[in-house]
């Protein structure tokens, strides 16, 4: 199975162009070596995503299990990868600061005019 469409079928990508484009660009390595769209996925191979979200980029480590049919719900990843990303990376995914910068907690309520204008300054 290709890595594209195996990288969207367990859901690592939402859609398979972006999964094409993240490995065009160098984000997703199989067994340490960049690799093509089109290169085919066996199982027992790893499979390292780079992800750079919250600021602090970390690695996502998928093991290759299966190859599904098309792709599946989240229930039934577990079949066909194995995540086996490092506990430290997983940290990594999980740092942010207590307030991103321009978001509000959750639940907070509507921004009083002092806090909508220190926004409005973040973003000129």
């Amino acid at each position: 199975m290709r890595l594209d469409l195996w990288l969207w079928a367990v859901r690592a990508f939402k859609t398979r162009p972006l999964a094409a484009a993240g490995i065009k660009g160098g984000k997703v390595k199989v067994d340490g070596l960049p690799a093509k769209p089109a290169h085919t996925v066996r199982p027992g191979q790893r499979i390292a995503i780079q992800i750079n979200s919250n600021e602090t980029p970390w690695v996502r480590t998928l093991l290759a299990v299966d190859f599904p049919e098309s792709r599946v719900g989240a229930r039934l990843v577990p079949q066909y990868a194995e995540d086996v990303t490092p506990a430290e990376e997983l940290e990594k995914s999980r740092m942010r600061g207590p307030l991103m910068q321009g978001r509000r907690p959750r639940g907070s309520g509507r921004p009083t005019k002092l806090e909508r204008r220190s926004m409005g300054e973040l973003f000129q």
